[in-house]
């Protein structure tokens, strides 16, 4: 992947997703695309290409820098701080039950 720094990759943490499914869409009823788990809380939101975008807003709400690709298991990691993009295929977030499909 890149090889440029991140300062945030050795505080990510194995955690425990939120949700079956992007938190706030389940609740409001929205689709999404794909999901994202955030590796500090296990927030579990949508990415970018949804509409709502949780995975965003909740960095920016919470400053939580590191996301992983979780639904499909995809075996990457993004910083949001550092803008880099990096390997996570070692350090899953294995799913707590089946995702439900919005795409």
């Amino acid at each position: 992947m890149t090889k440029k720094g991140c300062g945030h990759i050795a505080d990510i943490q194995t955690v425990t997703p939120s949700a079956l499914g992007c938190e706030e869409c389940l609740k409001s009823g929205s689709e999404w695309l794909h999901l994202r788990i955030c590796r500090t809380c296990g927030h579990v939101g949508c990415c970018d290409d949804s509409p709502n975008k949780h995975a965003s807003a909740h960095f920016h709400a919470t400053g939580h820098p590191v996301i992983e690709g979780y639904d499909p298991p995809e075996g990457w990691g993004w910083c949001y701080v550092d803008e880099v993009l990096f390997d996570l295929s070692h350090r899953k977030t294995p799913h707590n039950g089946p995702i439900p499909r919005y795409y």
